[in-house]
């Protein structure tokens, strides 16, 4: 019986024990999830500045100069193909060569012609008591002896002939790169290739007729492919069309030097125009949040380490940021050198408390 009592104390014992043990680790859970619930956010203090606003439009590049160049002599069979698509040349680059040789053998002829009409012409010199020395002859009967001779129409043939020899090569008339290639060696052909002159663009875009103040001649504009949006181009606008379209829109064209391969004919972008706006308070697009139908800022108070409800404005908007003010519906203001919280307020109320995380 003793030993039976004993063992039902040190049980009861042990019960306490893990009891206390169990209640201390639920109570530091509680602590824990207090703690975690604490939000931790980004701030920054705002200033007025100098916010950059945009007007954000889609367009289309087209190449300064383009021309669809012919095969030489068309119809005729292509010796040479001495182009590739994508190739840049430089302005009189020998593109292609149609097949010389009947031209090749009538030059020769022609030229032995030339030949044979020289000796009748001094011939004819001679004839008429001049030693053969054309330097000496007057040049109205210099002109009728090569005329009787047949020198002067020979001489005329051989330049023809010359011509339609140098008319089967195709040369670049001007620099670009070689785009929609259809002639191919040996063959007969029209059409050749286009030829692009890539080194400026034309970009083409619409804006609203109530967006025409914004936007004048001269003004830089930033240009972005939609399929390289991390490279940005600088253009300026040359072009804005005095006439509103049906669909109240008017068309502006601005030139853009392309430093890359990136940009293409045809190519769709997006074009940025900028303006200045002096005197803003500027935030990232992250810290607003939109609550009640309304437009929200988490202002921070270092004193209490609290989050504050703050209703605004968008003034103005660019890709990455918002120029705001206060609410005027709801009256209120934003100061100089307040405090905004800028991330982790997605879940945030008014008075929640927050914790400022450390600059990394």
């Amino acid at each position: 019986m003793k030993r039976t009592g004993l063992y039902l104390i040190c049980s009861l014992l042990l019960l306490a024990g893990c009891k206390n043990g169990n209640e201390q680790k639920e109570e530091e859970s509680i602590f824990a999830e207090q703690e975690q619930t604490v939000a931790e956010v980004d701030t920054m203090v705002i200033h007025r500045q100098t916010f950059q606003k945009q007007l954000l439009c889609n367009g289309r590049l087209v190449a300064i100069r383009k021309a669809d160049l012919q095969c030489p002599k068309q119809g005729e069979v292509l010796q040479r193909v001495l182009v590739q698509n994508g190739q840049r040349v430089s302005q009189g680059a020998l593109l292609a060569v149609s097949d010389t040789r009947d031209r090749t053998a009538e030059l020769e002829k022609t030229q032995h012609d030339l030949e044979r009409a020289k000796v009748e012409l001094q011939d004819k010199l001679i004839g008429l008591g001049y030693d053969g020395d054309l330097t000496h002859v007057p040049a109205d009967v210099l002109h009728r002896a090569e005329i009787t001779s047949g020198y002067y129409s020979t001489r005329y043939q051989l330049e023809a002939v010359r011509k339609a020899l140098n008319d089967c090569r195709l040369y670049a008339p001007f620099s670009g790169r070689i785009a929609n290639l259809e002639a191919r060696p040996h063959q007969a052909g029209t059409k050749f290739c286009t030829l692009i002159d890539d080194s400026f663009f034309e970009v083409e875009f619409k804006i609203l007729e109530a967006e025409l103040a914004f936007i004048q001649k001269g003004q830089t504009v930033k240009v972005s492919p939609f399929v390289h949006e991390e490279e940005t181009f600088e253009g300026t606008v040359t072009e804005i069309n005095p006439t509103i379209d049906e669909r109240g829109l008017v068309a502006v064209k601005a030139r853009v030097k392309n430093t890359s391969d990136t940009l293409m004919d045809g190519m769709n972008v997006r074009v940025v125009v900028e303006n200045a706006v002096e005197q803003q308070f500027v935030v990232p697009k992250e810290a607003v949040v939109e609550r009640d139908g309304y437009h929200v800022i988490f202002l921070y108070d270092p004193k209490t380490q609290r989050a504050v409800w703050t209703y605004v404005d968008i003034a103005y908007i660019n890709l990455t940021s918002f120029a705001i003010t206060g609410c005027e519906k709801k009256e209120t203001e934003l100061h100089e050198g307040e405090i905004v919280i800028t991330s982790g307020n997605l879940n945030l109320a008014d008075d929640t408390e927050v914790r400022v995380s450390e600059e990394k």
